[in-house]
C-alpha cells in the first residue's frame, strides 16, 4: 500500500472514530417501549407478553454484546481491528448471529427470527448482516430489524419497508446463491467469516 493511501486510510478512520460515542449504553425503558410497539404493530397475532419480552432482550443484549465486543470506536473502525486481530469480535455478522442465537432460546411462539444480508451483489459496498422478528409465518417485508452493528452498540431498529437505509435480502437467498457460484466457479468461497447456511 502506498504511503498516501495508508495516510489517508488513517486518517479516515480517525475522522470516522471522533464522530460519536460507541459501545454500550443503559437501556432506556421509554426506548424498550417503542420497540415494543413496534413489535406489537407488525401484526395482530403478536403477543404483547412476546412483544414486551423481545424488546427487552433486543436491548439488553445489545448492551452485553457491546460489552464483549470491546466497542469503543465506529463500525468500521471496529471492523477494522477486529480484522487486524485487535478485537475480539463484532463485525456486522457477529451481531446478527449472537442476537439470532439469544432469540432463539425464546422459543417465541407469535415471532419468528430471521437474518438477511444487504449489499450482497455489491462490487464497492461491504455487505451487511442482521437480524430480524417478523410475526408467525412472516416473510422479510413484514419484519423488524434489529441492527445493533449500525450505531457501533446502540440498537437501531426500523421494519423492514421503513429502512431504506439497505436493501434487505432474506439470509437464505444470498447463501444460495454464494453456492450456486462457488458450485460454478464464479466465487473461491464465501466471504470471510460467513457460514453458509
Amino acid at each position: 500500500m502506498s504511503l498516501i493511501r495508508s495516510v489517508f486510510l488513517g486518517l479516515a478512520l480517525g475522522v470516522l472514530a471522533a464522530c460519536g460515542s460507541y459501545g454500550p449504553t443503559d437501556v432506556s425503558s421509554h426506548d424498550v417501549a417503542k420497540l415494543e410497539a413496534g413489535l406489537l404493530a407488525l401484526g395482530p397475532e403478536v403477543d404483547p407478553d412476546e412483544a414486551a419480552r423481545a424488546a427487552r432482550i433486543a436491548y439488553e443484549y445489545t448492551a452485553i454484546l457491546a460489552r464483549e465486543y470491546e466497542i469503543a470506536d465506529a463500525p468500521l473502525v471496529h471492523n477494522t481491528k477486529v480484522n487486524m486481530g485487535l478485537k475480539p469480535r463484532g463485525l456486522c455478522w457477529h451481531w446478527a448471529e449472537d442476537m439470532e442465537n439469544r432469540l432463539l432460546k425464546e422459543n417465541f411462539q407469535t415471532l419468528d427470527v430471521l437474518r438477511a444480508i444487504a449489499n450482497a451483489e455489491s462490487d464497492w459496498l461491504i455487505d451487511h448482516s442482521t437480524a430480524l422478528l417478523a410475526p408467525r409465518g412472516g416473510g422479510l417485508r413484514d419484519a423488524m430489524v434489529l441492527d445493533p452493528w449500525r450505531y457501533g452498540g446502540r440498537l437501531a431498529w426500523a421494519p423492514v419497508p421503513e429502512d431504506t437505509r439497505y436493501d434487505w435480502v432474506p439470509q437464505e437467498v444470498v447463501h444460495a446463491r454464494w453456492r450456486a457460484e462457488i458450485a460454478a466457479g464464479k466465487r473461491e468461497a464465501p466471504p470471510v467469516g460467513a457460514t453458509l447456511k
